[in-house]
């Protein structure tokens, strides 16, 4: 008999939208798969046997080299983070970001170069400005994504 682990969802919690929490704790009672949010500050949840609240050290990818330590391949990492999405896919992880869009490992090194020539356009100078605020849309594509993947690790 072989040892399964049961798939759960990584969130990367120090940039998680409200609104993208508000889905996830509706989620975590609905499946019963565990959701843990992982911060350098305190996370409130509701009161919930399925949602978790890690608080790491402030640092620089503290949070995020935490959420690799600790995920499996079978789990899902919520992020906006693209250097911690290729991170966790490399482990066989899934990664979704909170506007709904998969990375995976099809499309994560062009995620990467676009993020570092943005970088290098902000480090000369360059005014880039912040993402938009999320869209019904993307809420929505956030929720249906999330909606596949625990369907999917349920059937596990």
């Amino acid at each position: 008999m072989t040892n399964q682990v049961m798939p759960q969802v990584w969130v990367d919690a120090d940039a998680c939208p409200n609104v993208i929490k508000q889905i996830l704790f509706k989620a975590a009672d609905r499946t019963k798969v565990t959701i843990t949010f992982v911060a350098n500050q305190y996370i409130k949840t509701p009161p919930s046997l399925y949602l978790k609240s890690v608080v790491v050290e402030k640092g620089f990818d503290i949070a995020d080299n935490e959420i690799v330590a600790r995920c499996n391949d079978c789990d899902l990492i919520i992020t906006s983070d693209i250097p911690l999405a290729s991170e966790v896919i490399d482990k066989g992880a899934v990664a979704l970001n909170p506007r709904g869009e998969l990375y995976t490992r099809s499309n994560i090194r062009s995620r990467l170069n676009m993020r570092d020539f943005m970088d290098t356009m902000r480090s000369s100078g360059v005014q880039t400005g912040g993402p938009p605020p999320i869209s019904q849309s993307e809420k929505q594509s956030f929720a249906n994504e999330l909606d596949k993947w625990l369907v999917r690790a349920l059937k596990r």
